[in-house]
């Protein structure tokens, strides 16, 4: 189903229940990764999942089709993470051994079942600002494009490259410096 017939479905209220359906069986995996990628865990990811699909439901309304499905989930997605890192603020990893943590948690995560690599890179992104961790994840995992990131953060272009650059930069010192 295209963006328009899904929106227009939506908008329905004879068809909003199955057409809410459809969308969350075509969007939940790619949300949930955008998620866990922000807060690690697989619990907290699929509770924020739970917590997007439930914010979109109650948002219908005033979801207009005037935006892809996909960029108003993703944008839901995102501000529930970060809100919930807001809140959680223990949750954020400042230091060395909570980076350390990061890694050994994914580690022995029963989700997880990556290399070495995978939960160094991890680490790594663990280790950047709020701001450039988003832009890394959504250019890099995601391949969103800079104006679609744009929108969902609301910063420009100019500066989510300039904040893809720097994670880039401190990713790879981040590797050089633990091999």
């Amino acid at each position: 189903m295209d963006d328009r017939t899904l929106s227009a479905q939506l908008a329905d209220p004879k068809t909003q229940r199955s057409a809410f359906e459809y969308m969350v069986r075509q969007h939940s995996e790619r949300l949930y990764w955008i998620i866990r990628r922000i807060v690690i865990s697989h619990e907290d990811a699929n509770d924020l999942l739970q917590n997007t699909f439930l914010k979109a439901w109650s948002s219908l309304d005033k979801f207009k089709g005037e935006s892809k499905v996909n960029s108003w989930l993703s944008s839901i997605a995102i501000n529930e993470s970060l809100d919930f890192l807001r809140r959680n603020k223990h949750m954020t990893f400042a230091s060395t051994d909570e980076d350390m943590a990061v890694a050994n948690n994914l580690m022995a995560d029963p989700y997880f079942d990556g290399s070495r690599t995978e939960a160094l890179l991890q680490q790594a992104i663990a280790t950047l600002p709020e701001v450039q961790r988003l832009v890394f994840q959504m250019r890099y995992f995601d391949d969103m494009k800079y104006s679609e990131i744009s929108r969902l953060l609301g910063t420009s272009e100019g500066a989510l490259k300039a904040s893809y650059h720097h994670a880039v930069n401190k990713i790879a010192e981040f590797f050089h410096t633990h091999d």
